[in-house]
């Protein structure tokens, strides 16, 4: 069964989560709080609800992790349990573990047999690597956009841009890595291309997760992150290329968020 959050050899006592509260070495899934009526035959015509809460709580605990490792809370390196995040989370191992497959996919953790899933160690190159895919993708499709789409379109996305701002302002990580794909996504959706929205939102999720050997940005650093936003929609509005390509390749290679 899956230990507590480890690195290294494993002890007899165990060991505590990135919360701080100490992890038990395994919560059963039957008795564990949140979800332990998941095993039982569903009630007649409860199939569905059912169905339904049990994405929900998946989907809230995906967000949570997100944000965690976003924050810094989970560490590059650390090996963490369902178990004992499911403790941590008041829910039973499942929607932990579910969530952190999810994650697995996004290469934000590796899963660790027998012990739980690993943080991803990202390294600089790594990150160099994503935010060089990211232009190759994102910057024909803006330059396209920027003649074609009218400038009143533009200025309707100026409140997700403003909304980065406030985020870089008040340090809040986690919340600008949110609304700095809100923002992106509102962009790339302008060329009405579904297939071209998944990949880069896949890209854009990989390449923030925080390198283990670099600090995260610093607040004067965030905040200038976040005003490029709003200079790109100046840039898209008066139809200048050049800047609107420099910036969005600034953006990402820059920051590399």
């Amino acid at each position: 069964m899956e230990q507590g959050s480890t690195r290294g050899r494993t002890t007899g006592r165990p060991a505590p989560t990135a919360y701080g509260d100490p992890a038990p070495a395994r919560v059963p899934e039957q008795t564990a709080r949140g979800e332990h009526t998941h095993s039982e035959p569903p009630a007649p015509g409860l199939g569905e609800p059912r169905a339904v809460r049990r994405h929900s709580v998946r989907g809230q605990i995906l967000q949570a992790l997100r944000t965690a490792l976003v924050g810094g809370e989970l560490v590059p390196g650390e090996v963490y349990s369902a178990p004992a995040l499911g403790e941590r989370f008041g829910v039973s191992a499942t929607p932990v573990r579910e969530a952190m497959q999810q994650l697995a996919t996004e290469g934000a953790v590796e899963v660790v047999p027998n012990r739980g899933f690993r943080v991803t160690e990202r390294t600089p190159r790594e990150l160099a690597e994503l935010a060089e895919v990211r232009a190759l993708i994102e910057v024909p499709v803006m330059l396209r956009l920027a003649r074609t789409v009218p400038a009143e379109r533009w200025a309707e996305l100026r409140p997700l841009a403003e909304a980065t701002g406030a985020a870089a302002a008040r340090g809040d990580r986690a919340h600008y890595a949110e609304t700095d794909r809100a923002f992106h996504r509102a962009v790339l959706a302008l060329a009405g291309n579904e297939q071209l929205l998944a990949v880069a939102d896949d890209l854009h999720r990989r390449s923030q997760w925080p390198l283990v050997s670099a600090p995260a940005l610093r607040h004067g650093e965030l905040v200038a992150d976040a005003a490029e936003h709003t200079a790109l929609l100046d840039a898209l509005i008066a139809q200048d290329l050049a800047v609107v390509s420099s910036l969005v390749r600034e953006h990402f290679t820059g920051a590399q968020h």
